[in-house]
């Protein structure tokens, strides 16, 4: 019995202990915890707008917008009166360029061969009673001299010598009109598969015409001193 009243008086020391304990904790708290939150604003509850204190911001359309560092952003005045045109860049090289579109024949031209041609300068030849001027070509008249270096040489007869190497009899398809018996026409031939003034042209043997279709065979016969842009033959 003794025990137990010595065990009953412990447990109640215990516990009035922790009572105590608990209050001072409670008592410390309240320096540790914020104050309180300010309630918000209120509102006019008739109307059911914000309070004075709420900034409202204009959004009506066509309303300038500022404008910010003018003088770096803005474009300086430019005065037309002082505005120059000039010419275009030629372009870079001639591969981007385009070609330039081919003559149309008449209908009533037809293809038509040509037995043993015989030329009679560089770009021009007769056959069966015929003659013909080798389109697209500017032709070198047999008179012709040309100078390479310190030498002079019959250019003109060396291209219509050329040509007729060339031909060797053969016969020649053109496209010309039916009757073309008693003035020259100028024609596009071939022989064989070849073009006649792709041939003459890029040989050196005659110029490119300015509206034709050999410019580049040109240029490159002269910067391979062909034919007459070359030394005697």
């Amino acid at each position: 019995m003794g025990e137990e009243k010595s065990t009953g008086r412990l447990a109640t020391t215990l516990g009035g202990l922790g009572l105590v304990a608990g209050a001072l904790l409670i008592a410390a708290s309240s320096r540790w915890l914020p104050g309180e939150l300010p309630s918000p604003p209120a509102q006019d509850e008739g109307r059911g707008q914000p309070g004075p204190h709420v900034a409202i911001h204009d959004m009506r359309l066509g309303r300038p917008a500022r404008r910010v560092a003018e003088d770096l952003i803005a474009p300086p005045p430019l005065d037309v009166a002082v505005i120059e045109r000039i010419e275009p860049r030629p372009p870079l090289g001639e591969l981007g360029l385009a070609s330039p579109p081919k003559t149309p024949m008449p209908q009533e031209w037809r293809e038509t061969l040509l037995y043993r041609p015989v030329a009679t300068s560089s770009a021009i030849f007769e056959a069966m009673g015929r003659r013909v001027v080798i389109s697209g070509t500017v032709d070198i008249d047999p008179d012709r001299t040309c100078s390479f270096g310190d030498a002079v040489w019959p250019c003109g007869q060396r291209a219509r010598a050329a040509l007729n190497a060339w031909l060797r009899g053969r016969a020649l398809k053109c496209i010309l009109p039916p009757d073309v018996d008693r003035f020259a026409v100028a024609a596009p031939c071939i022989l064989g598969r070849q073009d006649v003034g792709a041939w003459l042209v890029a040989n050196g043997w005659a110029m490119a015409s300015p509206s034709g279709i050999y410019g580049k065979a040109e240029s490159v016969a002269r910067g391979a001193e062909m034919g007459i842009f070359g030394p005697p033959q």
